[in-house]
């Protein structure tokens, strides 16, 4: 059951690709960018580790402004699919974690190859599903499908969320708790 449980001092965010001209193309845009939303919020307020990359952000634009608005580190470019590259390889490294939420577009090309490479350098890896997505349902669901039968743990925002503080009735658990219940405000 090891490789199915979240724990905040192991885990870390992986978002990929989430940019301004990729994201209005993906089925289901706008949810899987609340979701993320929801997701680096917590991410935030939890005080934990955010890894997040462009690809070719002179030709996809930058990251969405409402998602890079809360990320405290510069965004990873690259031109290669996956997003295991030397400067993100050595930044999951230097944090030590081997629990990777991963998130992004698009689930079927860069998230599918970097989710590959990460199982093959034995990280756990867990696949938020409301979190990703692709042009197409289809290509999405034969991704999440091949990513599963690879190893990932396919899982959502409200599980990873609530699996990583484990207790009712914390500090905690309020933030949480008012992320999911308001969708995205901790004011509300």
């Amino acid at each position: 059951m090891k490789n199915y449980t979240l724990d905040r001092e192991n885990t870390l965010l992986l978002m990929i690709d989430i940019q301004e001209r990729l994201a209005p193309a993906i089925h289901n845009g706008v949810q899987i960018v609340d979701k993320n939303r929801i997701l680096l919020t917590a991410m935030k307020e939890l005080k934990m580790k955010v890894i997040h990359t462009e690809q070719y952000p002179k030709g996809l634009g930058k990251t969405l402004p409402q998602l890079a608005a809360l990320i405290s580190s510069d965004p990873h470019e690259k031109v290669m699919f996956s997003a295991y590259n030397e400067d993100v390889r050595d930044d999951i490294f230097s944090s030590g974690k081997k629990n990777i939420l991963v998130t992004g577009m698009e689930t079927h090309v860069c998230v599918f190859q970097t989710v590959r490479e990460l199982l093959d350098n034995n990280y756990n890896v867990f696949i938020v599903m409301d979190g990703v997505g692709s042009r197409t349902y289809e290509n999405y669901r034969n991704a999440l499908d091949m990513m599963q039968e690879m190893g990932a743990v396919i899982t959502n925002t409200e599980t990873v969320l609530f699996d990583l503080i484990k207790t009712a009735g914390t500090p905690d658990f309020k933030i949480i708790s008012k992320l999911v219940k308001k969708g995205l405000s901790l004011n509300s």
